[in-house]
This record gives structure tokens, sequence and C-alpha cells, in this order.
């Protein structure tokens, strides 16, 4: 196993197994100070009164229905973690607040003074907590950006008969969404049955691997971040409805993936070129 860099990390993530897998990834590569999760439980009388829309709350109780019948079995806890049981390695380190902007999340930041902040599965971070990280904040999106940022990217993906645009970015945190400056792009190994989810998670679970390299290249002086080519395309939680539902499940009993597969691939932006590596 390399050894771990000597870098300073505080991890900003989600509570899921995948986010738990890569939070394990980069505990062995860095010095983590800390774990922070974000627990939902602040309370917005806005939040609740948008929620409560009919148009919103009609969507969110189908995409509830949904999720509860395709994560049923714990089917993500057992691609990630062998026994299925999505265990943190140090979970002393764990910080919880009620959002990721929390002042006190900042306050730990300040206090804490981490070399890089390395983000997976939270909230847009905005406002002050943009400013720490004396080597900034890294990013883990679900898409290939610039083409697919936002929200369900290996969904829209397979919407869009693009299966090779299937895969994950490592990115510089700016205040847009997914536009910061490119670290990698991780395409994972597709197979003829796969679904939207186990692409997904073939993807994050390649990234945790490339996550912890760039931890380690970081440490050693190499420089990262190439400038997004384009603006791309964002694509919003609202934008996924039934009927595209029912698209990709066609085009995947079609045989969508069934093509010619390139294999995993990993593409980094160092600050001067680009390389590609397949593995």
């Amino acid at each position: 196993m390399p050894e771990p860099s000597r870098l300073r990390v505080m991890v900003l993530c989600g509570r899921s197994p995948r986010h738990i897998f890569v939070a394990n990834a980069l505990c062995e590569a860095a010095d983590v100070v800390a774990i922070v999760n974000e627990t939902g439980s602040a309370f917005s009388w806005k939040k609740l009164f948008r929620t409560l829309r009919p148009d919103n709350f009609a969507r969110k109780l189908w995409r509830w229905l949904r999720d509860r019948r395709r994560y049923s079995g714990n089917p993500e806890g057992r691609f990630f973690f062998a026994d299925g049981v999505a265990r943190l390695n140090h979970p002393e380190r764990v910080r919880e607040f009620p959002h990721i902007n929390h002042p006190d999340v900042v306050a730990l930041a300040r206090e804490l003074k981490p070399d890089l902040l390395c983000v997976f599965g939270t909230s847009l971070i905005r406002g002050d907590l943009l400013r720490e990280g004396r080597l900034g904040i890294a990013n883990l999106h679900g898409g290939l950006s610039p083409e697919y940022r936002g929200a369900d990217c290996t969904f829209w993906a397979l919407y869009n008969a693009e299966p090779e645009k299937i895969g994950c970015t490592l990115h510089w945190i700016d205040a847009g969404i997914d536009t910061g400056g490119l670290i990698a792009h991780v395409s994972p190994e597709i197979r003829a049955d796969d679904d939207e989810l186990r692409l997904f998670w073939r993807a994050v679970q390649t990234s945790a691997e490339v996550y912890a390299e760039f931890v380690r290249r970081l440490d050693l002086g190499e420089g990262f971040g190439q400038k997004q080519p384009h603006k791309g395309r964002l694509y919003q939680v609202k934008q996924r409805g039934l009927r595209h539902e029912r698209v990709v499940d066609r085009k995947l009993r079609d045989g969508l993936l069934r093509g010619p597969n390139p294999g995993r691939r990993v593409t980094w932006f160092g600050a001067r070129a680009e390389r590609e590596d397949a593995r």
C-alpha cells in the first residue's frame, strides 16, 4: 500500500455506504482530521412550504417510493462492503452538523486548519466555507463534467444513449455547480447486464482510489486543475420523471450496454498536461 500523504484533510461527505467507502479510502491516504456529516435537521419554513407545494410533494413522494424499491435489501451496502455493513474505519473522527454551510462547520475548519477539504455527497457548498483549506476544496461529482453536471448524471447519460460518458469527475470547487477546475475523469468498466445504480456505484468505487491517489500526488507537489472547456449541461433532480425512467428501461432492454466496452479509464488533468491511464 502506498505511503499516506502528510496533508491534513477534512472530509465532508454523506452517510450512505458509497460515502463511507470513499471516506475510508481518504483516511488511508492522508491525515484526516475530521469527517463532517450533515444531518439535515435544520428547520426552515421556506423549505417546508416549498416541499409541500403540490408539484414538489408529488415528485418527492414518487422518488421516495421508487428508491424504497430500488434500495430494498441493502444492495448499495453489499456492493461496497463484503458483509453488507457500511462501517467507517475511524468513527471517532465524525462530527455532525445540521447542514454543510453551518457556521460551526466553518469554525471547525478554522480551528483544525486542514490543508485540503475533500467533498463527496453533500449539499452545495456556499459562503465562507468556500474560502477554507490551504490548498482549496476538491469534490467528487457523479458525472463527467462539463457535459454532465448536477444530479442523476449516470441516468441522463443512459437516457441520451451515451454510456461512454458515464463516470465521475474529481474537480476543484468554486461558487458554481460542478464547474471548478478539472482534476480527473473516472470512467468505470461497463458490463452488459448493468443498470444505472451498478454503473454509478462502480464509478464511485474506482473514484475512491483516484481520490486517494490525488491526495498523495498533491502532497508531492503535483499541480492539478484545468479550466473546463465549456459550460456543458446542468441536470436537476426535478427534470427526471416516470416517462424518462421508461425510456432508460427500454434502452437497457434493447441492449444499450452490449456494445464494445472500453474498460476502466482515468484521465488526469494536470496543471500543464492531460494524461489518460487505462487499467
